[in-house]
């Protein structure tokens, strides 16, 4: 990706904080890469390179900057928007793609070939998946290091290193010192413990609607496995058979608190990952306002609740099963089959925490079961047997790795999903930011009220389509507005 050498120098002179996360400065002289807000004098425009990422800063042999600290930046990445491919490769990254499998693969899933795909990564991100997500893996460390007081073999496997040699190696190289040295040792170690304890910060790039986010979860609490309070949620989690809970709260800084209690180290990437997701942490929202408020009806919404995100899903298969109980009933009748379905067919938390008890079913409890018994009408009962069927047929079935429209009739696909429930699940489990479930009464009813007239879902789906790239927001505020 090309960047203006001389608005990129402007920025970094007025440190402003728009351009945090969307590009990266490396200094010629100390070999020193740094967010555009760092606090340092500023360098001799003829001593820094720009790059569109962390990782091609890394990758050409610069180090991250030890005061501004890199890995706070808000994870927005200057691809957003140009390569929706490189987009869901890198959430596929996030998830430990490259932990499984190899390139070729991550590249198969993604419907490509291997080389098509590192000249996507260089074009848009200045280095290799394979840079990319040793880059966010030595990041992640670098955070538990200022963040946390884990000794450094625990911060080690947190991250995601095979080898304890390994991580001290890295450090070594790029900051000729041990990762120990980095940290304060004024203070002692603290293990995570058997529970697997650690606190860290997710941050954002501002405005962020924190109450409506909180508001969106809360009606869709299901009881059991999750909790939502006046300023906190909580929920139980369950990866690879192995139980745990996080708890995710506002902090200053534009970030928010996650207390991860999980006894599977490793897993901490994922989970990072997958909360991310959940509270839409890597969206651009003064670029999908700025889009959306040249709607007339949309920017009175946009005014009002700027900042607002569309919350996603932790898993696929819990939010493909809510999306089937949610068919053609209100929000407050599914979250009542949804706790039912728990009680019955869910785990019991080995280690309850308060309400939280349980973990969501499998699908293999969920394939043959006789739903009927919850209270549901036959067809409901079938399709969610269908969709847990599926995902045992195909354990990617929820993964990002194709566009929206192919997304759709993949989902269509299963006996059961219709229009609606497909552009759902793509809306808040694959991430789909022109997701738009044009059939949802919702939407018809507030767009109604906005403008004083009634829509079918034809009409609103022709509506909507001055909102492109971006109709899932406008979908999420006009769900607010009502």
């Amino acid at each position: 990706m090309d960047l203006d050498h001389s608005a990129c120098y402007r920025a970094i002179c007025a440190r402003d904080a728009r351009f945090d996360g969307r590009f990266f400065t490396a200094v010629k002289t100390t070999r020193v890469y740094c967010r555009p807000v760092c606090p340092a004098r500023t360098p001799r425009s003829e001593n820094v390179i720009f790059y569109p990422s962390a990782a091609a800063a890394q990758g050409a042999g610069f180090h991250p900057c030890l005061l501004c600290r890199p890995e706070t930046a808000p994870n927005m990445g200057a691809w957003r928007g140009t390569s929706n491919t490189v987009s869901r490769a890198l959430a596929m990254i996030e998830l430990g793609a490259l932990d499984e499998a190899g390139v070729d693969a991550l590249a198969s899933r993604l419907g490509m070939g291997e080389r098509q795909l590192r000249r996507l990564f260089h074009q848009h991100l200045g280095a290799s998946p394979v840079t990319v997500a040793q880059t966010h893996r030595f990041l992640l460390a670098k955070q538990l290091i200022h963040e946390t007081r884990l000794p450094m073999a625990e911060v080690a496997f947190a991250a995601g290193f095979g080898s304890i040699r390994r991580f001290n190696e890295t450090f070594l190289t790029l900051f000729g010192r041990a990762p120990g040295e980095l940290r304060n040792a004024s203070r002692p170690n603290v293990s995570a413990g058997p529970h697997g304890e650690i606190d860290l910060l997710l941050r954002y790039h501002p405005p962020y609607d924190w109450p409506a986010t909180l508001a969106f979860l809360r009606r869709r609490a299901i009881p059991g496995i999750e909790i939502v309070t006046a300023d906190r949620y909580a929920r139980s989690v369950q990866l690879d058979g192995v139980q745990g809970t996080v708890v995710v709260q506002p902090t200053d800084g534009n970030a928010l608190r996650a207390t991860v209690r999980f006894p599977k180290l490793s897993a901490l990437p994922t989970i990072i990952a997958r909360l991310r997701r959940v509270f839409d942490l890597a969206a651009d929202p003064v670029a999908i306002a700025a889009h959306l408020a040249k709607d007339p009806v949309l920017a009175a919404l946009v005014e009002a609740r700027p900042g607002l995100r569309v919350p996603g899903a932790w898993d696929g298969f819990e939010l493909a099963m809510r999306a089937v109980l949610g068919q053609q009933i209100t929000v407050t009748a599914a979250v009542g089959l949804a706790g039912r379905l728990v009680a019955t067919h869910g785990e019991r938390l080995t280690e309850p925490d308060g309400d939280l008890t349980h973990v969501f079913p499998r699908p293999e409890a969920l394939a043959l079961a006789d739903l009927t018994s919850l209270g549901m009408p036959r067809s409901r009962a079938a399709t969610l047997s269908a969709v847990a069927a599926a995902i045992i047929a195909d354990p990617h079935l929820f993964d990002a790795t194709s566009g929206l429209d192919d997304a759709v009739r993949r989902l269509r696909s299963i006996r059961g999903v219709g229009e609606w429930t497909a552009q759902y699940i793509a809306l808040r489990q694959l991430r789909e930011p022109d997701a738009f479930p044009a059939a949802d009464i919702g939407l018809m009813r507030a767009l109604a009220t906005q403008e004083g007239r009634g829509y079918s879902a034809a009409e609103l789906l022709d509506r909507a389509s001055t909102w492109r790239p971006w109709r899932a927001y406008a979908a999420q505020h006009l769900w607010a507005s009502a």
